[in-house]
Formats: C-alpha cells, sequence, structure tokens
C-alpha cells in the first residue's frame, strides 16, 4: 500500500509536471501566435511605410523635377540680370571716363590759361626789353640803319606772336568767363533758394503761431459759451435754441417778469434744498419696499397654492396608505396569533390629518375589543404586528428590533 501510495504520488507528480509543460507548451504557442500576429502586424505597418516611402519619393522626385525646372529659369533670370549688370557697369565706366576725360579737358585748360599768362607776362617783359632797346636803337639810328631795320622786323615778329598770343588769351579768357558766369549764376540760384526756404519756414512759424493763438481764442470762446448755457439752464432751466427764440421778446418785459417771479419765489419762505433728494431717496425706499412687498404677497399665494396641493395630496395618500396598512395588519395579525382579526380605525368628526387612531384586535377565542383592554402580550404581538405590516408595505434595507419580545411570555 505504501509502494502504491509512492507510485501514486509519483504518478501525480509526473502528472502536475506534464499539465505544467503542456500548460507552459501553450502558453509559448500563445506567445508565438501573438508574436507572430505581431510580427504580421509590424509586417503590414512596414509594407504601409514602404507604399507611402515610395509615394514619398514619388512626391520628391516631381518636387525636384520642378526644383530643376525653378532652377534653370532662375538661372536664367540670374544670367539675364548678369547681362544687364555687366551693360550698366560699362554704362558707368563710359560715364566715369567722360567723366575724368573732362576733368581733364578742364586742367588742360586750366594750365593752357596759365601757360598763356605766363607767355603773355614773358611777352609783355620782353616788349619792355625791346621798348627799351628801341630807344637805344632809335638814339643810334643814323649809324646802323640796316641793325634797325632787323630790329623792326624783330619786332613785327614778336607782335604777330603777340597778337596770337592775345587771339588764344581772349578765347580761354571767354571760357572761363562763361564758366564763371554759370557758376555765379547757380550759386545765385542757390543761394535764392535757401533765401526762399527760409522765408517761407518764418512763414509756416508765423502761421502756426497764428494758428495755435486762435485754437486757444477758440477754446476760450467755446468754455465762455458752455458756462454761458450751464448758467442759462441753472438758473432759467432754457436751453440754447430756448434762448434763441426768446430773443425776439421785448427784454424790458422779461426783465420785469423776473423780478414779479423772484419776488414770489421770496415771499414762499425757507425752501428745503434737499427736499428732490429727499424726495429721491424715499421713493427709491418706497418702491424697493413696494417690490418686496409685492414679492413676500405672492410668495404667499404660491406658498398657500403649494400647501393646499401638498394637504389634498397628503389626504389622498394617506387614506390610500391607510386602507394598505389596515388590510397588511389585518393579515400579519392572523399570522402571529394564529387567527382571529386586527383592524385599524380613524377617530370620527375629526380632520383625517389630525385625527387619532383606534387599534382594534381579536385574537383567536376571543371577542373584537379595543388594544388597551388586552394584556401585556397580546398589546405587544398586536405592536409588532402592525409594525410588520408597516414594514411589508415599504421594506426598509436594515431593520434593527431591540427586546421585540420582552413582554412576552414563553407561551
Amino acid at each position: 500500500l505504501e509502494a502504491l501510495k509512492a507510485d501514486i504520488q509519483r504518478k501525480f507528480i509526473e502528472q502536475n509536471t506534464a499539465r505544467l509543460s503542456v500548460e507552459s507548451a501553450e502558453e509559448r504557442m500563445e506567445e508565438a501566435e501573438a508574436g507572430s500576429r505581431s510580427l504580421m502586424e509590424e509586417l503590414k505597418e512596414m509594407e504601409k511605410q514602404v507604399q507611402e516611402i515610395k509615394q514619398g519619393k514619388e512626391e520628391i522626385q516631381k518636387e525636384l523635377t520642378g526644383s530643376e525646372e525653378m532652377e534653370k529659369s532662375v538661372e536664367a533670370g540670374i544670367s539675364e540680370f548678369q547681362k544687364e549688370l555687366e551693360e550698366k557697369r560699362l554704362l558707368e565706366t563710359e560715364s566715369s571716363a567722360k567723366v575724368s576725360e573732362w576733368e581733364l579737358k578742364v586742367e588742360k585748360m586750366l594750365q593752357t590759361q596759365g601757360f598763356h599768362q605766363q607767355n603773355v607776362d614773358r611777352i609783355n617783359a620782353e616788349i619792355e626789353n625791346l621798348k627799351g632797346e628801341l630807344s637805344e636803337i632809335e638814339d643810334g639810328i643814323a649809324g646802323n640803319e640796316e641793325s634797325l631795320k632787323e630790329k623792326k622786323e624783330h619786332i613785327a615778329e614778336i607782335e604777330k606772336t603777340i597778337e596770337a598770343s592775345h587771339t588764344s588769351q581772349d578765347k580761354s579768357q571767354k571760357e572761363l568767363t562763361e564758366n564763371i558766369a554759370k557758376k555765379e549764376e547757380l550759386s545765385a540760384k542757390q543761394k535764392n533758394f535757401f533765401t526762399e526756404r527760409e522765408e517761407l519756414s518764418r512763414q509756416m512759424t508765423r502761421l502756426d503761431k497764428e494758428v495755435y493763438r486762435l485754437n486757444a481764442q477758440k477754446e476760450k470762446m467755446e468754455e465762455a459759451m458752455e458756462t454761458q448755457i450751464n448758467y442759462m439752464w441753472d438758473e432759467y432751466e432754457l436751453t440754447l435754441s430756448d434762448a434763441a427764440s426768446l430773443r425776439k421778446e421785448d427784454l424790458g418785459s422779461m426783465k420785469k417778469e423776473i423780478s414779479a417771479i423772484k419776488d414770489q419765489i421770496k415771499k414762499l419762505g425757507d425752501v428745503n434744498v434737499n427736499a428732490i433728494e429727499d424726495y429721491k431717496n424715499l421713493m427709491e425706499r418706497y418702491t424697493f419696499l413696494k417690490t418686496q412687498h409685492d414679492d413676500l404677497i405672492e410668495a404667499e399665494k404660491t406658498l398657500e397654492g403649494i400647501i393646499t396641493e401638498l394637504d389634498s395630496a397628503m389626504r389622498k395618500q394617506f387614506q390610500e396608505k391607510f386602507a394598505e396598512i389596515n388590510k397588511e395588519f389585518d393579515k400579519v395579525f392572523k399570522e402571529l396569533f394564529g387567527g382571529g382579526r386586527g383592524t385599524l380605525e380613524l377617530m370620527e368628526d375629526e380632520d383625517i390629518l389630525e385625527a387619532g387612531i383606534r387599534i382594534i384586535a381579536q385574537p383567536p377565542g376571543k371577542k373584537l375589543q379595543n388594544m388597551m383592554q388586552l394584556s401585556g402580550g397580546e398589546k405587544a404581538l398586536t405592536a409588532i404586528s402592525l409594525l410588520f405590516a408597516i414594514q411589508n408595505l415599504k421594506p426598509s434595507p436594515f431593520c434593527l428590533l431591540d427586546e421585540i419580545e420582552a413582554a412576552l411570555d414563553e407561551s
């Protein structure tokens, strides 16, 4: 028997081991299936991603093609802009060259003028020298006719040179004079421009001051006008339009009427200046209290209506529940007493919601009588019957009764 028990124990252990192996294999199989499902889902997801990548690649290829076309158009535009820039630079270079050329010409003209001036000075000096020599020659003219003739020829050549120099000098002087005149004209125009600008600035300043003065005067007049309008309203309760309509009337008669009204006001005696404010406060308080009074009256009517409805509903519900409790009381009474009859009655000639309740009980073998005439045990069972009857109609989720059988004897 012990050997069989050990064998059974071993078999049982092998059985448990085999069951655990099977459960482990099933768990591994479930994990493998879950992994397979996960791999399939991942494969589907990867295929979906590959498809999205292909679509993205196609879109990127399209965008790349568009970008290449845009790049070509941009490069073409850049080439055109570069050509235009080169043309502008050539024009700028040519303009700079022309400016330099003109500057060189002006410099040459100035140098030529200086050179001519030096020639004129030199020739004038030579003329002075020749004049001195001519005087010496005239003094010795009698002895040297041929020398005089040569000197005259030399003088004639020098005079031609002088005339040519004068002609060139006059031309240069004329150009210089014209340039100076243009410069003076431009300077005069510039001076006149600055003078006119200063004059306009002074005039604008004067106008600004005048505008400021007029605005200040306008504000003062508007303020004075507002003061007069407020005075007319405070003193006479007249608006501007009403006062304008009264301008056509006789001012003398109006002044007399004003004096008469002021006399009548004085005869009235002391006036409560706070009467209007007091009336306003009292009116506000009266309105507030009247509103509260009306709300209370309305609330009273509403509450009376609610009370009437509740009273009617309570009477109806009380009658229904009282009849049900009376029926259930008789049933429970018979179960506890093993027969007999129990009844609930309302006091007559009293309000149903305020009336007293009589409990009539008839245990088996006794006549029907008031509960107060029963013994202590019968009273206790009757009260328990009433309690269970109410519980049967509306059961409580939990009820604790303490010493409910205290008044009962063993029987």
